[in-house]
């Protein structure tokens, strides 16, 4: 329960409010003012004159959204002004930015007259790519918005209309489909004829509920033909020959009750009344209209949804309008219209059968979630409704002839938007494009673990890979059902009852006879599923190897090393991860082998790091880390990493390598410009050589965890067939990046032309546009 000083502290601590301006360009130079401002300010400006559509190249108009209210329906507060209403309009404006990474500015306009607003946002139309009515009075709010569709050539959208309605029109269509009633023949009731309550209506007889199977109730009672008073012709619209007169009337037989109007109107006798399997949707905030301990207290099997996170099935307004503007805005949509509000919800219903990931679950309070009466639209925090509601949105506008710069590559298109959940994300999407083209045979030893099902679900509905399951058919068969998967046609093999079991232990044996292991020995090990996953790699039956979800690394490098072994002339195996922040990408090594490092074995670890970061067509800027600068403290433990540095230069004389040196001086470029001029590192370092695997652990975790870094790995080096590490207890999603990792590595060592490889690393260089390596 959020309290009302907590509310009043979160507003008024620190910057006051919710928002502020951030410059997207440098300002820092005489010469960036001048760019920034006059006189080069001067070079855009001729541009739009001579070329209007250029605003959208030369400044921020194409992802920029007023959000404009006078404050005369402020949630549940009523008509409380203009200015009271600012919170919730900077509030707008946190959403947008959080959930579809779109700029806002927030409008409250100080007037009850429908013309005056009308005139006001007409006039900003050269400022902004779309307009976000909120908080605006019916009936005004929809003479206000068909006034301005029909007048503007930029999408205008009520959100207090048109978002319940989406949302809400998601959780019908899904519930109707658990309960196997169909949606030309339901009934529905709908509590409150206002703004939202009009606007789901209209949406509800879009998606295929009939007008006259619907029933409108206000504070006046039904709205049947005939009635007088408090009438206007939104209502008229809906009014039905009914001898019901009063919302209990109304709800005898109802199959659906759609509520957008106050706390407690609906009883329990009410709810017994309906129909059975009952669909109540009682959205009026912050209350419903009956508890949700009210209705399920009589009605077993009703399917219900409020506006509240605390019960199941919240109808949230976020799972809406931020990603309809974002679709709507990268297609330059003239309006939002009736077919792309339609594609909003199909994307939210069908997004909500799907796998939810573990992150959405821990943010949920980490009980599985799904599809079902208590799951029958996405949590707000799913990351996943920005790539299927935008997208859905976009092509819908696409498909009506709204869309003024249609997308070309919708692929790409879902690249961009995963771009904006954040950097890591557009990265992972290179190694999952690539692995598409040339899916791999990665066999899971963990086959029998949970994630590791889930994934491989994904893995296979994207033609990631093709994987390989190891463990006991019957349970892994078994789980399958449990879980609701669809894994027919995927591999599983029982090690120890597998027909190629004796050939792997006569194998294993004479790769092992020499060092302890006996006859015996080599079929225990065998059933041990790392093992026999590492003889198929050995043996060419599975293409790569992915393990480590339950179990510490070493329970999977060992075998690695016994059976398939280091590449010719590599002495130690390292980890390398990638850690991706907004600005900048570094790599860091070794955090996952190397305890107490060797000299000789830390100039090795950045030899084959920095081979690594080459296959990615990056230039590796080679940074070897200690406490001291360049022979600043003489140390055993300087002196190691000094030694190293030597080493790696006698090795490869071009590589741009130097140390030893402090964490700050290899990542602050001024620091080595103004007080070390003769280091041989121009610029920040992008491979960081940690001391020992202590410090390169914690260093990891900290810019992980504290520096807003996205860790991904860590890539084993040196190996000599592809074997990749999970990080105990990871999600699905990472499991899903790691197995599209893997078969990239996979298709290095296999059927890619030079020419082929050259074209997709400059592709993967291409997804760190606008950071720096």
């Amino acid at each position: 329960m959020i309290r009302k000083q907590e509310a009043l502290d979160y507003h008024s601590q620190g910057r006051r409010g919710k928002i502020e301006v951030i410059s997207s360009k440098p300002c820092q130079t005489q010469r960036d003012l001048s760019l920034a401002y006059t006189p080069g300010v001067a070079e855009p400006c001729r541009e739009i004159e001579a070329n209007p559509d250029d605003a959208y190249l030369y400044t921020a108009k194409g992802n920029l959204v007023a959000v404009i209210s006078n404050g005369t329906a402020v949630l549940g507060l009523g008509d409380i002004g203009a200015l009271a209403g600012k919170p919730v309009m900077e509030g707008k404006g946190v959403l947008f930015k959080r959930f579809a990474d779109i700029d806002v500015y927030d409008i409250e306009l100080n007037s009850h007259n429908p013309d005056e607003i009308i005139r006001a946002v007409q006039m900003l139309e050269p400022t902004f790519g779309g307009i976000n009515l909120e908080d605006i009075k019916a009936p005004e709010c929809f003479y206000i918005e068909e006034t301005l569709k029909k007048t503007m050539n930029i999408p205008v959208f009520h959100d207090d209309q048109h978002g319940t309605a989406i949302i809400s029109g998601a959780a019908l269509v899904n519930a109707l489909e658990i309960v196997g009633k169909n949606i030309d023949n339901v009934k529905v009731v709908f509590s409150g004829a206002g703004a939202a309550g009009i606007a789901c209506a209209k949406l509800y007889e879009s998606l295929g509920v009939k007008r006259q199977n619907m029933i409108l109730v206000d504070t006046k009672g039904v709205v049947y033909k005939g009635r007088k008073e408090g009438m206007n012709p939104y209502k008229e619209y809906f009014a039905v020959d009914t001898d019901a007169r009063m919302l209990a009337d109304a709800m005898k037989g109802a199959d659906v009750f759609c509520g957008v109007s106050a706390k407690g109107i609906v009883s329990k006798e009410m709810v017994k009344s309906m129909a059975d399997d009952p669909i109540v949707l009682a959205m009026a905030n912050p209350d419903p209209e009956i508890t949700y301990e009210d209705a399920t207290s009589v009605r077993s099997d009703i399917i219900m949804a409020t506006g509240r996170s605390d019960y199941p099935n919240q109808v949230n307004n976020v799972l809406g309008f931020p990603f309809i503007f974002r679709g709507a805005l990268d297609v330059r949509a003239k309006m939002i219209n009736e077919e792309m509000k339609i594609a909003a919800s199909h994307a939210l219903a069908t997004l909500a059968k799907e796998d939810v990931p573990d992150s959405v679950v821990r943010a949920y309070g980490g009980e599985r979630i799904t599809f079902g009466r208590n799951y029958i639209i996405p949590k707000p925090f799913d990351p996943r409704v920005l790539l299927w509601e935008a997208t859905a949105v976009a092509k819908a506008a696409m498909e009506t002839g709204v869309a003024r710069n249609p997308i070309k590559d919708f692929e790409a298109y879902r690249d961009s938007l995963e771009a904006r959940l954040g950097k890591s994300r557009e990265v992972m999407r290179f190694f999952i494009r690539e692995a598409q083209h040339a899916p791999k045979r990665i066999v899971f030893p963990e086959g029998e673990e949970e994630k590791i099902l889930r994934a491989a679900q994904v893995i296979v509905d994207e033609n990631i890979a093709k994987p390989i399951l190891l463990g006991s058919r019957t349970f892994i068969k078994q789980r399958i059902a449990d879980l609701g998967l669809d894994l027919n046609g995927v591999e599983i093999i029982n090690p120890g009852k597998a027909p190629r079991f004796d050939e792997y232990v006569t194998a294993y044996y004479a790769l092992r006879q020499r060092k302890g292991l006996t006859r015996f020995d080599a079929e225990r090990h065998m059933k041990t599923h790392n093992i026999y996953g590492m003889m198929m790699v050995e043996l060419d039956d599975a293409d790569g190897l992915l393990s480590g979800l339950t179990q510490h690394y070493p329970d999977t490098v060992r075998p690695a090393l016994q059976i398939i072994g280091k590449r010719e002339g590599v002495r130690k195996i390292a980890g390398l991860y990638m850690l991706v922040f907004k600005n900048q990408t570094i790599f860091i090594a070794d955090a996952t082998v190397n305890i107490e490092p060797s000299a000789e074995d830390l100039a090795e670890i950045a030899l084959l790091a920095a081979e690594k970061v080459r296959q990615f067509d990056i230039e590796p800027r080679v940074a070897m880390l200690s406490f001291s600068n360049f022979g600043g403290t003489q140390h055993p433990l300087t002196e190691r990493v000094r030694h190293a540095v030597q080493l790696v230069r006698r090795s490869e004389p071009d590589l741009m390598v130097d140390g030893e040196m402090m964490a700050d001086t290899a990542v602050v470029p001024g620091i080595v410009t103004e007080l070390y001029p003769f280091s041989t590192l121009k610029g920040s370092a992008n491979i960081l050589i940690c001391p020992d695997l202590t410090s390169a652990n914690i260093a990891y975790k900290l810019l992980t965890h504290l520096g807003g870094a996205v860790a991904i790995g860590p890539v084993l080096l040196g190996i000599r067939k592809p074997v990749y590490l999970l990080t105990p207890g990871c999600d699905v999603s990472d499991i899903v990046n790691m197995t599209a990792m893997t078969v990239f590595e996979c298709q290095q060592y296999g059927d890619r032309r030079p020419e082929q490889s050259k074209e997709i690393l400059g592709r993967f260089k291409s997804s760190f546009q606008g950071i720096e390596i």
